[in-house]
């Protein structure tokens, strides 16, 4: 294993993480992207409270994920579809 302990702030906290060294730029990026998002949010309503602006955050994350995993999930049917109306062509015509 190559695993490495990091300090990534978010929401003005310090948190130790040990993680593959593989996933660093992964985990800095998602923690970027959530201090980047409250950061928003506490322009857009004035909170000042953190709790508050992580938990849109999460809010927010969560709902893009699942609207992501809806999508993907559509395309992997409509792909699925596909490969079978591939599959049955190629074989009608192998079979001529």
């Amino acid at each position: 294993m190559n695993e490495i302990t990091i300090n990534i702030l978010v929401a003005e906290r310090t948190y130790k993480l040990k993680i593959d060294r593989e996933g660093e730029e992964r985990v800095r990026k998602a923690a970027n992207i959530i201090n980047d998002r409250i950061k928003l949010y506490a322009q857009a309503y004035a909170y000042k409270d953190n709790q508050d602006l992580l938990a849109m955050t999460a809010l927010h994350l969560a709902t893009s994920e699942a609207s992501l995993e809806a999508e993907l999930g559509f395309k992997n049917q409509e792909l699925d579809q596909k490969l079978q109306q591939l599959d049955k062509l190629l074989s009608d015509n192998i079979q001529e």
